[in-house]
């Protein structure tokens, strides 16, 4: 049934949208170290401008801090100034063969602006659910109008549609309310 790889196709897509807002939550600061913050951030590494975590290595070695070992120690200054350049509010010592990034306690003013930025990002994954969920229903429709599909199929699909939508959009609920009751945590 055409119908079939129109929601199998839908349910792909959501299910990445979805991914893609936990990975944006990660690089979010909170009071806790996590290395995925820094997965943005480029190092100019011999003319190439390289991910963090493919000129070191990054690991978390207490609650507050990670640890970052370059495997050519003459690129720690860059790995330095690459992080500091990306103004995430973290403060790094320089040990000679690794960079040790302290996280800071966060203000109740930060976490609250962190707050309001975690559902800006959740409302905008949802936007790109409904997005999708549009899409979809136009290819069900176009099926219909093309004759390929009934009436009934119609409706059968954009009921399954609609409830897919409905559960991705849930999902993005309760990761960004988790997310934010994390940051409100002391």
């Amino acid at each position: 049934m055409p119908v079939d790889g129109v929601t199998k196709d839908t349910e792909i897509k959501m299910k990445k949208s979805v991914e893609r807002f936990q990975k944006e939550l990660g690089s979010l600061r909170t009071g806790r170290a996590n290395t995925a913050i820094l997965d943005g951030i480029r190092v100019e590494y011999y003319g190439q401008n390289m991910p963090i975590n493919q000129v070191a290595g990054v690991s978390v070695i207490e609650a507050k801090t990670i640890d970052v070992k370059p495997w050519d120690k003459g690129c720690l200054i860059e790995i330095e100034k690459a992080i500091m350049a990306a103004n995430l509010g973290l403060s790094i010592v320089n040990t000679g063969d690794s960079l040790k990034v302290k996280f800071p306690e966060l203000t109740e003013e930060t976490r609250k602006d962190m707050v309001k930025k975690v559902k800006k990002m959740a409302e905008e994954a949802k936007v790109d659910i409904r997005n999708i969920r549009r899409d979809a229903n136009e290819a069900v429709k176009a099926l219909e109008k093309n004759k390929e599909i009934s009436e009934d199929e119609l409706k059968n699909g954009e009921g399954r549609v609609q409830k897919m939508t409905d559960k991705h959009i849930k999902e993005i609920d309760d990761i960004a309310k988790a997310k934010e009751t994390d940051l409100m945590t002391i």
